[in-house]
């Protein structure tokens, strides 16, 4: 995408949340910069496209259902935040909807930064 055309960074978040639904790390890489950095609450902080798309890779595959969505999102330029319920569940098991509140910053229709923030403790008692 070219410096100067304009992206819609809200368009681009949700497009990418809806790539979850596909439990495919690979259908997540095209949205993220070569260098991002990823921060999940609680967790070490993750950089470069590879690194997270392999990340992401192995929590999919560990998943039988993904169902991400946007509650509330907000755009403020390169900044993106949105309050998603994200839903996974393990083998044999319900859904469980995890509530998150996300942070992306993007450049040029890539996210640069991405962080999210989830209650751990919360998260596992509802898998």
């Amino acid at each position: 995408m070219s410096e100067n055309t304009p992206v819609d960074n809200g368009a681009v978040i949700e497009e990418f949340i809806s790539q979850f639904a596909h439990r495919d790390a690979s259908k997540l890489a095209p949205y993220f910069d070569e260098d991002i950095v990823f921060e999940n609450y609680g967790d070490p902080v993750l950089k470069g496209r590879d690194r997270l798309v392999n990340m992401w890779a192995g929590v999919l595959a560990n998943m039988e259902q993904v169902e991400f969505t946007t509650v509330n999102q907000a755009v403020n330029g390169d900044v993106v935040i949105a309050e998603q319920i994200h839903g996974l569940a393990l083998p044999g098991r319900k859904l469980a909807p995890i509530k998150n509140m996300a942070v992306y910053r993007l450049r040029n229709g890539r996210i640069v930064e991405w962080r999210d923030y989830t209650n751990p403790e919360y998260a596992r008692s509802l898998m």
